[in-house]
């Protein structure tokens, strides 16, 4: 099988944002005397939309459940300013994305971070003409691993599951692609360790971006 399109996550897999992921929600909880944490447990904490990060960091610190809607209120209202502070493109990404576009590929991305903000640094970071659809989190999907946003995706790319390729680096990428029939490409330069990706069905794992050449 030709693959003919690209679908690649975004956090941990073209940007490393994991800087201002933490200081956002720290800033948030410094605000309310709340415990904050490490950029090593926000790797953890990340992966499955901005609601199940803050809900993480709650259960973590023992925070009341009222607490939930003055924290994702002050996480979306801190984010706007600092989403391009600390955040950068992984080496070798630009590069590779540049190879593909000259094969002809559709490059497309698929995010569990909200649209709005998802379309924000897309195109503060790669501008408007490298990708062809840009997906975040939308109200009307359930987020990833739930193939719904994925199969509506490809729907508009008038293309097969079976002419996919996706690329995340955590499980519930892993998951999205098994779920919505895609080849999975595994990344080792993101937030999580290769035995996740291996237990979570990976059909490749790859330590730089230029190895997904390999599979055109």
């Amino acid at each position: 099988m030709k693959y003919k399109a690209v679908i690649f996550d975004l956090d941990g897999t073209l940007l490393d944002t994991i800087e201002d992921i933490k200081e956002t929600m720290n800033q948030v909880l410094r605000k309310y005397n709340y415990p904050e944490y490490s950029t090593e447990e926000y790797k953890y904490f990340v992966g499955k939309g901005v609601d199940n990060l803050i809900k993480q960091v709650m259960n973590s610190g023992n925070i009341e459940s009222e607490a939930f809607t003055k924290l994702r209120k002050g996480y979306y209202e801190v984010y706007i300013k600092q989403s391009t502070v600390n955040t950068k493109i992984y080496d070798g990404i630009s590069e590779l994305l540049d190879k593909l576009k000259q094969k002809r590929i559709s490059l497309n991305v698929l995010s569990n971070k909200p649209h709005s903000q998802t379309i924000e640094v897309i195109k503060h970071y790669f501008g408007d003409d490298i990708f062809d659809l840009v997906y975040g989190k939308k109200e009307e999907f359930l987020p990833k691993p739930h193939p719904d946003s994925a199969s509506d995706l490809i729907t508009n790319l008038n293309l097969n599951p079976e002419e996919i390729l996706y690329v995340g680096d955590t499980e519930t990428d892993m998951f999205t692609a098994k779920n919505a029939h895609f080849y999975s490409v595994g990344v080792l330069w993101g937030f999580r360790k290769e035995t996740e990706l291996i237990n979570a069905g990976a059909d490749k794992i790859i330590k730089s971006p230029l190895e997904i050449l390999e599979l055109f």
